[in-house]
């Protein structure tokens, strides 16, 4: 097949036409940002692999860990496992791209893109690399402004069959005692996803426990929880610096503790109310509530635009530590993302002295 010398770029340019999220994102983002994090990280996981310290610089090179990152963020935001990441990534111009490869560079494998998670397990560090984007953020005219939403949703695992004395020593904390479970099944079996029910359906799995700026709405803030774990646990764990002190949540949220402790702290606790039987809410109650969804029902955008990027995922890794990486990079990814958009619209404090970009 002979190819046209321009052949390439009319056919990236197709592709951009067609609407690529990656070519907004990657001139937006100072890549360099993330590189203290991802190298210490990298050089302890490698450490502790090898059980010692690298003696020498000789042989082949690693892959970037920058690129690598990349290609976890392209992972991310298409829901790909990471054998069909390295697939992609080979066969997509779109993504060579992206992480700044040309036909003739070697694409990272699908293991050294698992190494870089696993690097990233111990003490929670993806959270370290989303705290350092906001930081960027609210450093670059996108503070957080007009009040914050809490929500949280659930997010689904595979489903752990096995018994009832099996699953009460799980539930009790007892996983890593359970004898049934041989030697190969239990590195498959996890022990730390929990049921919960909502709206009559059972769901097994995690949640995802945001904080979303009102005007901006980014994920400012996260936590990640078994799915059993009840949303208002985790509500002031939440809540981030913001230039006013609105504070928006559904009716999981409020009991008359909190709302003293918020009031008391300064704050503006606007959550939703619920009825009980016998004590249906008034209709003063419901326009107040109707008042606040149309400005809490933006939290919702947020888990819709996740869901639209990356489908109705469900987490395929086993244990608590690989899903804080996996949701927290999907959480700093919508963050990238939605930067990259406010960016090219012309958003944020224009005042300000933006940092030098780097692709």
């Amino acid at each position: 097949m002979v190819h046209g010398l321009f052949d390439l770029q009319f056919r990236l340019a197709k592709i951009d036409k067609n609407g690529d999220p990656l070519v907004k994102i990657n001139p937006m983002v100072n890549w360099e940002l993330f590189r203290p994090e991802l190298d210490a990280a990298n050089a302890a996981y490698r450490t502790a692999v090898r059980g010692h310290e690298r003696k020498s610089e000789a042989g082949r090179p690693p892959a970037d860990v920058i690129v690598v990152f990349k290609m976890a963020v392209i992972q991310s935001l298409y829901n790909l496992s990471d054998q069909a990441a390295e697939q992609q990534c080979l066969d997509r111009l779109s993504f060579q791209r992206f992480l700044g490869l040309g036909l003739g560079d070697p694409v990272p494998d699908a293991n050294t893109l698992w190494n870089l998670k696993e690097a990233l397990a111990p003490n929670d560090l993806a959270k370290r690399l989303f705290q350092r984007f906001d930081e960027f953020l609210r450093n670059n005219g996108f503070e957080a402004h007009s009040g914050q939403i809490v929500d949280a949703t659930i997010v689904r695992s595979r489903i752990r069959r096995d018994g009832k004395e099996v699953n009460e020593h799980v539930k009790n904390g007892d996983g890593e005692q359970v004898e049934e479970w041989s030697e190969n099944a239990r590195p498959q079996k996890d022990i730390d996803a929990r049921w919960v029910k909502k709206n009559g359906k059972s769901f097994f799995g995690y949640k995802d426990h945001v904080s979303v700026d009102v005007k901006h709405t980014f994920v400012r803030q996260y936590e990640i929880t078994a799915a059993s774990t009840h949303d208002s646990q985790v509500y002031e764990e939440l809540i981030t610096s913001n230039s006013s002190p609105e504070e928006y949540a559904d009716s999981a949220y409020p009991s008359e503790k909190r709302l003293a402790a918020r009031v008391k702290a300064k704050k503006v606790p606007l959550m939703q109310e619920k009825g009980t039987r016998g004590h249906p809410l008034t209709e003063a109650q419901q326009a107040s509530n109707r008042e606040k969804s149309r400005v809490r029902s933006r939290v919702e955008h947020v888990f819709g635009q996740k869901l639209q990027r990356a489908g109705n995922m469900i987490i395929r890794c086993i244990g608590v530590a690989r899903v804080k990486v996996k949701l927290g990079l999907r959480n700093l990814v919508y963050n990238l993302e939605r930067y990259a958009m406010l960016k090219l619209a012309g958003r944020g404090d224009t005042a300000r002295k933006p940092e030098v970009m780097a692709s």
